[in-house]
C-alpha cells in the first residue's frame, strides 16, 4: 500500500506544452487547386507553463502555421490578404506603410452610421435634411458625387447606397451632419472607432477621403473591414455589392423642382432635377466569382486603393491594396482588377475554412488532493475556424475531410490548480502535419487539501 502511494505521489499532471513548428520544405502550382508539400512536424522543446488569461484575440493574427512564398506580385506598394472569419493573415507585402486611405475613409462613416442604426437612434428609412454644406454644388472640385441638391427629398439608406456605389463626398457631408450636427463632431467618432479596436496609424480630418491627411495602413484598413464585416454583415447585401445607382428620381425632387434635363454648362446648380445613374467604382463586382464588395479610393496623394472581399463556398477572404499605379481613371482599374484577381485566386486555390465548432466550450475533470474536487479546462481562445491549406487528397474538399481534432487531457487533476496555466491542448492536424495546438487552461484555481483528504482521494482514485 505504501508503494502505491509513493507511485501515486509521483504523477504529474501539469502538461507545458510544446509549441509545434511547421517546416514547409516546397511549394508546387497547379492548374487549378495547387497543393502546398510540407515536410515532417519537428517539436519544439517544451516551454515553461504559460499564463493564459491576459491573452485576447486580436482582430488579425499570423497564421498558426508556416507558409511559403505564396508567389503574389502585385502593381500596388502595399497590400495585405486576411482570411475574415479567424482573422488569419495569409499575405502581406509593406502592410505597415501609412498612407491616405482616400474613399476607402468612407468605410468608417459607414460604420458610425450603422452603429447609430443598431442602437435605434437612425432608421434606414429616416428623411435626412440636406444643410448647403453637402450639396453637390459645394463640394471640393473634382469629388465623387451622389448629387445632392438643395431640398431635395433623401432617406438615410440612399445616403448610404450613394456612399458606398457612388463614393458620393456630398453623402459622406450630409451623413457627418445627420449624425453629429458638424463634421468634427462626426470625425470624432470615426477616430473613436479607430482607437477602439486599437489602430495607431489611422487618424482622419474629415470623412469623404478627400485629404490627403487622413491616414492608415493596409493591415490597419484591414483589420477595421474585418470587424465592420462582422458587425454589420448584412451592410454587403444592401449597400456594398449593389452594382449601380440612379439619383436623384422623381420622387426626390424638392417641392417645386420639374423632374428632367438640366443644362450644366455653368456648373453644378444647388437644384439638381436630372437623374444620374452611376455604377459601382468596385471594378470586380460582377467579374470576380463571389465578389461582394468593399470600397475603392483614391486621390493623388494615395494611388488607387481598394478594400476587396471575396467569398466562396463558405469561406470569407477580404484584400487591401493601397497606393496601386495608373495615371488615369482607366489605368488604376485595370491595376486594381489585376491585384485583385491575382490576390484572390491564389487565395482560394490553397486555402479553404474549417470550422472548428466541434471544439467544446470546457472540459469537465476532477480533481484530487484538492479542497475543490472538479473544474472547467477551457480553450485559452476560441476559434470560429482554422484555415486550412491544401495538403492531401486530390481536391481541397478532400483535404477537408482529412482535418482531425484530438483533445488532449488528463484523466484527473491534484492538488493546488492555478487558473489560467494549461493543463491539456486541442491539436488539430491534417494527415501527417500539426496544424495549430489551442491549449486548455483551468478556468479557477484550487487549494491543497489537506492531509486527511488527501489519505481519502488516494483511497477513492
Amino acid at each position: 500500500m505504501k508503494e502505491s502511494r509513493i507511485k501515486k505521489s509521483r504523477i504529474t499532471l501539469i502538461f507545458a506544452c510544446g509549441i509545434p513548428a511547421v517546416i514547409l520544405a516546397a511549394f508546387f502550382i497547379f492548374t487549378g487547386a495547387r497543393a502546398v508539400q510540407f515536410s515532417k512536424i519537428t517539436q519544439a522543446p517544451a516551454p515553461q507553463v504559460i499564463e493564459y488569461t491576459q491573452i485576447k484575440n486580436p482582430l488579425l493574427k499570423p497564421l498558426p502555421y508556416t507558409m511559403p512564398d505564396l508567389g503574389i506580385k502585385t502593381g500596388a506598394e502595399s497590400a495585405i490578404l486576411i482570411d475574415v472569419s479567424n482573422g488569419s493573415i495569409i499575405w502581406e507585402k509593406a502592410a505597415d506603410r501609412q498612407i491616405p486611405p482616400a474613399s476607402m475613409t468612407k468605410l468608417f462613416a459607414m460604420y458610425v452610421v450603422e452603429q447609430e442604426v443598431s442602437a435605434g437612434r437612425l432608421r434606414y428609412d429616416d428623411v435626412i435634411p440636406l444643410p448647403p454644406e453637402c450639396w453637390a454644388c459645394n463640394m471640393p472640385p473634382h469629388s465623387s458625387l451622389m448629387f445632392l441638391g438643395k431640398g431635395q427629398i433623401v432617406t438615410l439608406e440612399e445616403l448610404l447606397l450613394g456612399l458606398s456605389i457612388c463614393s458620393g463626398n456630398d453623402a459622406a457631408y450630409a451623413l457627418a451632419y445627420t449624425v453629429c450636427g458638424s463634421m468634427e463632431g462626426f470625425v470624432d467618432r470615426m477616430n473613436q472607432a479607430a482607437a477602439d479596436v486599437g489602430l495607431t496609424h489611422t487618424h482622419f480630418v474629415e470623412s469623404s477621403g478627400y485629404s490627403e491627411l487622413n491616414t492608415t495602413t493596409a493591415r490597419e484598413m484591414a483589420a477595421f473591414c474585418r470587424k465592420y464585416l462582422l458587425e454589420h454583415p448584412d451592410s454587403l447585401r444592401r449597400f456594398h455589392s449593389v452594382a449601380s445607382f440612379t439619383y436623384p428620381k422623381e420622387k426626390n425632387m424638392a417641392p417645386g423642382d420639374r423632374y428632367g434635363a438640366q443644362d450644366w454648362s455653368g456648373g453644378l446648380p444647388e437644384h439638381i432635377t436630372m437623374g444620374i445613374t452611376q455604377q459601382n467604382t468596385n471594378p470586380l463586382l460582377g467579374k470576380l466569382d463571389g465578389c461582394d464588395g468593399l470600397k475603392t479610393g483614391y486621390i493623388d496623394e494615395s494611388g488607387y486603393n481598394l478594400a476587396l472581399t471575396v467569398m466562396r463556398q463558405g469561406t470569407r477572404f477580404l484584400s487591401v491594396t493601397m497606393k496601386g499605379p495608373g495615371s488615369n481613371t482607366k489605368e488604376g482599374q485595370e491595376g486594381r482588377v489585376k491585384d485583385g484577381t491575382k490576390i484572390m485566386e491564389t487565395a482560394f486555390s490553397i486555402f479553404r475554412d474549417y470550422n472548428l465548432d466541434s471544439i467544446d466550450e470546457k472540459y469537465f475533470v476532477k480533481v484530487y488532493g484538492s479542497k475543490t474536487k472538479a473544474l472547467n479546462l477551457v480553450p485559452a481562445s476560441k476559434e470560429n475556424s482554422i484555415c486550412v491549406p491544401f495538403i492531401t487528397g486530390e481536391s481541397i474538399a478532400e483535404n477537408l475531410q482529412n482535418v482531425k481534432i484530438t483533445v488532449n487531457m488528463p484523466p484527473y487533476l491534484q492538488g493546488q490548480i492555478i487558473a489560467g496555466h494549461e493543463y491539456g491542448q486541442i491539436k488539430i492536424t491534417l494527415g501527417d502535419y500539426l496544424l495549430q495546438t489551442i491549449p486548455l487552461v483551468a478556468d479557477r484555481s484550487t487549494e491543497k487539501a489537506g492531509v486527511i483528504t488527501c489519505l481519502a482521494d488516494v483511497i477513492i482514485k
